[in-house]
């Protein structure tokens, strides 16, 4: 089938996609380079293996829990066949295909002004649709990423997140109401989430911080804005495209993100959850976005409680990825008396995790703080020492 990838109301490529595979087989007239999704190359022409992996990655991950059984009920074969089922629309930009030659206007199928479909979500949860027998796949869950269980829903008129957990401990909604209440403390700019349950089962929910003039642009298409030089690092690479494309206080942004996932012992920052928020209409930057996903920490499918774990996107290594954060003087650990007790506090809600295991975690994340804090008075003292040098030498006479 022929359509149009729109940005809002504003044409941007014609492109072909065959219904049977849901991927980009050929490219039409390109309208507005300008506005193509950031690291889509245009020298002259536009990619379409580029377009094709853009667009794909917009679908459900394969990977995600219960995904089978949901594309089974729906009577199909992968995610990305669910693209055009709701017309690529997401709820995190502002892109969205429209049938060649169709009238169709974004302010009728947006999902940040219109009502959507309850059935993918309902499906992707276990759950039996309202009407099995008409089933609705216009949805922005067809367009969600990440493994764990998830759905958009609408509460007094805001769209809201609803995830699950994992493993034994189902810990992960847990971890999202430590993390905010660890970046509350700290004044570090962030998705606040707050806990449910669906029978026995944990789900986190936080409101979407995307609006519709907005749109989240991940790390991962930043970085494909230039080649990476085989002398620099992924951090330096990163924090070189964004000031190549005028984004603001990234990199004081980031060490305020460094420090919380190393804190609470992330795991899984990865490229594509995290990045920056730009306006959809200006295209104007407003900065690295605020922390969010932060679930996949805190030993949360481990035991092991303070074991070494592996850190992303930069460093393998926590150790050597909080060194990144070379600028602390922000951080204050003052603010965090009482986080010991109130983490306990939040996990007393869980049935899996057990107060032996939530007084370790905790203590275990408070040694972490005050790891950070001392990283923060070395760096202190390196700019005494500095500043001290420096006015020596302006009083230093000249031989």
């Amino acid at each position: 089938m022929e359509y149009t990838l729109m940005h809002k109301n504003i044409p941007v490529v014609d492109m072909e996609i065959l219904s049977d595979t849901g991927r980009i087989v050929a490219l039409g007239s390109l309208y507005a380079p300008e506005r193509l999704p950031l690291g889509i190359s245009t020298n002259g022409s536009v990619s379409r293996k580029e377009m094709d992996d853009w667009w794909t990655s917009r679908s459900i991950p394969a990977s995600r829990a219960g995904i089978e059984d949901a594309l089974f009920s729906v009577g199909i074969s992968s995610t990305a066949l669910l693209l055009d089922k709701c017309l690529g629309l997401s709820l995190s930009d502002q892109y969205w295909i429209r049938p060649k030659d169709s009238r169709l206007a974004w302010e009728k199928v947006n999902f940040f002004h219109n009502d959507f479909s309850k059935d993918m979500g309902e499906i992707l949860f276990g759950h039996e649709p309202a009407d099995p027998a008409h089933i609705s796949l216009m949805s922005p869950d067809n367009t969600s990423d990440g493994w764990l269980r998830k759905k958009w829903i609408i509460a007094n008129g805001k769209r809201i997140l609803m995830k699950g957990g994992s493993g034994v401990y189902s810990q992960e909604p847990f971890n999202e109401l430590i993390a905010s209440a660890l970046m509350r403390r700290l004044c570090v700019d962030h998705v606040e989430y707050t806990l449910t349950f669906d029978g026995d089962k944990p789900y986190s929910l936080c409101k979407n911080f995307i609006t519709p003039e907005t749109e989240l642009v991940p790390a991962w298409r930043i970085i494909q804005t230039q080649k990476r030089p085989n002398d620099l690092s992924s951090s330096d690479h990163f924090i070189a495209c964004c000031e190549a494309q005028g984004i603001p206080g990234v990199k004081d942004a980031l060490c305020r993100m460094l420090a919380v996932d190393y804190i609470i012992a992330n795991e899984d920052r990865h490229w594509n959850n995290f990045g920056c928020v730009r306006n959809a209409e200006t295209l104007e930057w407003s900065g690295l976005a605020p922390v969010y996903d932060s679930g996949a920490s805190l030993w949360y499918n481990t035991q092991r409680v303070g074991s070494r774990i592996e850190s992303n996107p930069f460093r393998k290594d926590p150790i050597e990825q909080i060194k990144l954060a070379d600028d602390l003087a922000w951080f204050d650990i003052g603010a965090l008396k009482g986080l010991e007790d109130e983490i306990q506090e939040i996990f007393s809600a869980s049935k899996e995790v057990e107060r032996e295991r939530s007084e370790r975690i905790a203590k275990a994340a408070v040694q972490r703080a005050g790891h950070v804090e001392r990283m923060r008075l070395e760096q202190e003292r390196r700019e005494d020492r500095s500043s001290l040098g420096r006015r020596t030498a302006l009083f230093t006479p000249s031989r």
